[in-house]
């Protein structure tokens, strides 16, 4: 079905009907308003211990209705998708507002249409092939040793159609697939109680055949199963500022969290990112090149458009080392007089847009990754990351390596548990010394929080030398 067609043949839903929703929430004033309509097919499955623990299917569907006031936002929506419903979401958005009465424009601009993910919907195939996907990597994970003691699989995907209609005459469509595959392993060893954990999953915006062609489950499986036990044999980690080493990939996430969030243009309009006013400043080593891409193929946190129906971009935001601008909405490029960078999303119809990122990555650089490990004497080998926290105030992080290793006269030796990385985002970025050619992506599971909302995104780093970091440790 063509995206600009589902609502309208579905719910018998016309441009008009859009115009009179618009005039409603342009009732009491306001500068700006627009309609969010959503459909979301969804599927989940998840077995524990080999046993199918749940398996479930639902359809959601709503609109919602936001009014911008100068900086104030009015919101409002509803589950039912007709018209009663959606005057009243709009009449109740438009209470922020006060003034003389707001005609929107009369007929859409459609965006041009776009298709960064090409691919039959997953949701069309049978529940059955899913479930097999996911009991073949719980068999995969038991297999490569008789160590792991316990396996956790999930898989779960989601089609949503979007339509957008603004009161500038803007409008546009999207059909978004999603799907992702988790694995998490427990290895136990001896009789003392030792144990470990390993997890390895991805995705994106990909159909079925992602899984039985490019990433199997027995690929996450295996590497799920590999970190769990590699940590049983793993030693206390050293505590101490030293040299880091950061492997490509998912720990990018240390980027994500620790710089992209306080370059979002909200906090900085607002004044609480430590990134407030240094537009054009050097923020970074001059080796240190960081985009935010909403236009990947298939990528777990790209959009044909965000979800004000803005075209995504490639958006620069740290070149060589100097900060470029802002990830922005329709709402701040209003008030900060800069560009919007389609960078506006949403967790569901439930929830008003706000600055997001898609996919944050640092470029790749011209080290052989080789050539920086070799350069360490005594450090840290990051290679797979875990959970963190960050205060965007300050750009303060801690994050937890789930897999590190220590270097030892620019060679990778023991495994490390308990490595922690701890540090100042702003202050990380201008000691790196050394960025690899290696640049990777994550295999695509992130899912990103803010405000109580959660998105998916994606991340990447090439590998890159931290010259100084302090390492939190664990004692034996």
């Amino acid at each position: 079905m063509d995206n600009d067609k589902f609502f309208f043949q579905r719910y018998g839903l016309t441009e008009q009907d859009l115009e009179r929703y618009l005039a409603a929430a342009l009732s009491a004033g306001g500068d700006f308003a627009d309609l969010y309509f959503e459909y979301q097919y969804t599927t989940s499955i998840s077995v524990d211990e080999s046993m199918v623990k749940s398996a479930t299917q639902g359809i959601s569907a709503g609109c919602g209705v936001r009014v911008i006031s100068g900086e104030r936002t009015g919101y409002a929506y509803t589950g039912e998708l007709t018209a009663e419903r959606i005057l009243q979401a709009a009449r109740t958005a438009a209470l922020i507002a006060s003034g003389p009465s707001k005609t929107p424009i009369t007929g859409f601009k459609p965006e041009a249409a776009r298709n960064f993910y090409p691919v039959a919907p997953s949701v069309d195939a049978e529940m059955s092939a899913k479930l097999d996907l996911v009991q073949r990597a719980d068999r995969a994970a038991r297999a490569c040793d008789p160590r792991i003691a316990q396996v956790r699989v999930g898989y779960a995907d989601e089609l949503r159609h979007i339509l957008v209609a603004g009161s500038d005459g803007a409008i546009a469509a999207d059909v978004q697939p999603l799907a992702r595959l988790n694995v998490f392993c427990i290895a136990k060893e001896g009789t003392d109680g030792n144990s470990a954990r390993g997890s390895a999953g991805g995705g994106g915006r990909v159909a079925l055949d992602f899984f039985l062609t490019e990433k199997t489950p027995e690929h996450f499986a295996t590497d799920a199963a590999r970190q769990a036990i590699i940590q049983l044999d793993a030693r206390p980690t050293p505590a101490g500022e030293m040299e880091v080493v950061l492997g490509p990939g998912w720990p990018g996430i240390l980027l994500h969290e620790a710089i992209g969030h306080g370059l979002e243009a909200d906090f900085n309009r607002k004044g609480t990112s430590a990134f407030t006013g240094l537009v054009g400043k050097r923020v970074a080593s001059e080796k240190c090149t960081v985009v935010d891409n909403g236009t990947l193929p298939s990528r777990r946190g790209s959009l044909n458009v965000d979800d004000e129906g803005s075209p995504t971009q490639n958006t620069v935001l740290i070149e060589r080392g100097i900060l470029k601008q802002y990830l922005s909405d329709k709402l701040s490029s209003r008030l900060m007089g800069i560009p919007d960078t389609g960078n506006g999303r949403r967790e569901s119809f439930e929830h008003i847009p706000m600055p997001r990122m898609t996919n944050t990555y640092m470029l790749a650089g011209e080290d052989d990754p080789a050539d920086i490990l070799h350069s360490v004497k005594y450090g840290i080998f990051a290679k797979t990351f875990g959970g963190g926290q960050v205060d965007i105030t300050n750009g303060k992080f801690v994050f937890s390596a789930s897999e590190a290793y220590l270097i030892e006269d620019g060679k990778v030796t023991a495994p490390l548990k308990g490595c922690s990385l701890i540090g100042n985002g702003p202050d990380v970025l201008t000691r790196v010394s050394m960025v690899g050619n290696d640049l990777q992506l994550d295999e695509g599971v992130g899912t990103c929080g803010k405000d109580g909302q959660s998105v998916p995104v994606g991340v990447g780093i090439p590998t890159l030398k931290v010259d100084r970091i302090t390492v939190g440790g664990t004692k034996s």
